[in-house]
């Protein structure tokens, strides 16, 4: 369970990893193109119309995207003042609990961006410039944090089994950003 969900981990940051890149490279072409097209006004480059809209629609998928890995590898920051000094149960304890509050949020964020998606899709809004519909960013975004949920109450559940049975049953990580 725990390898296939490192997969589709994996796999999520990858494409949130590609949509970033792209977003970069959009970017950079808008900017060229604003300054291009003021240096010789006759060559009629411009800057990418609506860039802005598809970078803030791209980031939000992207960010979503990176969740699950994060998650899955104890990538978030950890502030270990007090806690490095508890023993191995006590910080397995606390570890179990931090991932059924993530769970817990991730699970609402997502409850959350559905409701978004449905309104928004319900409302008819639209990019001022693009005039593309609102709602596709927050449906992204949704498969996003969809997916970060699953893989966070995967992560809860097996850290309970893990206290239950006193198995090991996810491999240790040593990834944290620790402060």
């Amino acid at each position: 369970m725990f390898e296939s969900m490192r997969r589709v981990a994996q796999t999520m940051a990858i494409v949130g990893g590609v949509v970033l890149s792209s977003l970069v490279v959009l970017v950079c072409l808008s900017i060229l193109g604003r300054e291009l097209g003021a240096a010789f006004p006759a060559s009629g480059l411009a800057p990418i119309t609506g860039d802005f809209e598809l970078v803030e629609a791209g980031m939000a998928f992207a960010i979503f995207c990176f969740l699950p890995l994060c998650q899955i590898e104890q990538g978030h920051a950890v502030v270990d003042v007090f806690t490095s000094k508890f023993g191995p149960r006590l910080q397995r304890a606390l570890i179990w609990v931090s991932d059924i509050l993530f769970a817990a949020v991730l699970v609402l964020i997502a409850v959350q961006l559905g409701a978004g998606t449905l309104s928004k899709m319900n409302s008819g809004q639209t990019t001022f410039l693009l005039q593309f519909p609102i709602w596709w960013a927050y449906a992204l975004s949704f498969v996003g944090a969809g997916v970060a949920a699953l893989v966070a109450c995967v992560m809860a559940v097996l850290r309970s089994l893990e206290i239950t049975t006193g198995q090991s049953l996810i491999p240790a990580s040593d990834q944290g950003a620790q402060h």
